[in-house]
């Protein structure tokens, strides 16, 4: 995947505003720029590729679950503009941050939403809804599936993968199919990284 300057900028700008709100907002754990880097940033984009296959060139609505910091939403938004992303976190300090970050790097492809995702309602449903290190796979297809748009796609970013929930979602959620998981590379990062990609059954 290849970035133009103006991306490559506005990521380095996304990082230094997160650096800066994490000092009084706590964010996120990481506070090096190195590990905000491969830990955040470069974490986010290796699921780009994965994404563009399923949306190809056409304008796509993405909701980012428990966006936190804005990953990975922000940095999807900001490597494939045809995504059209929405962010919803609960916690006003997270949300207040969000949309300071759409303002600053003026991300017109990004929304932000301040309540739970099981509340949320729509009246254009999402062809993908996309969470990172959220909760179980069953939780999140629990709680986002009146969200998703007939044929949509569920994409969980996992760690390691993660065969005790697939096994869960297997035995409590038998019309959710698992259409494949990818393990991820990520640049300078020594660990697993795995996404997993499920669909509702015809």
């Amino acid at each position: 995947m290849r970035l133009s300057e103006s991306q490559s900028d506005a990521l380095a700008r996304y990082a230094a505003l997160l650096m800066r709100w994490n000092t009084v907002h706590n964010l996120t754990a990481i506070e090096s720029p190195a590990h905000v880097l491969t830990h955040h940033l470069l974490d986010s984009l290796a699921i780009v590729p994965e994404i563009q296959i399923i949306s190809g060139e056409r304008l796509v609505n993405v909701l980012d679950v428990g966006a936190g910091g804005g990953l990975p939403g922000i940095p999807l938004a900001i490597a494939a503009p045809n995504l059209r992303v929405t962010l919803i976190d609960k916690v006003q300090k997270k949300f207040a941050f969000l949309t300071q970050a759409k303002l600053e790097l003026a991300l017109d492809n990004v929304t932000c939403v301040h309540g739970r995702v099981e509340t949320l309602h729509t009246e254009s449903p999402f062809e993908l809804i996309v969470a990172r290190a959220f909760t179980s796979l069953v939780e999140f297809v629990g709680l986002t599936r009146h969200l998703l748009v007939k044929n949509g796609w569920w994409c969980a970013m996992k760690g390691t993968l993660p065969a005790a929930e697939l096994a869960e979602l297997k035995r409590l959620m038998p019309d959710v199919r698992v259409t494949r998981t990818v393990r991820l590379h990520v640049p300078h990062l020594n660990a697993e990284r795995h996404l997993v990609l499920m669909q509702a059954a015809r």
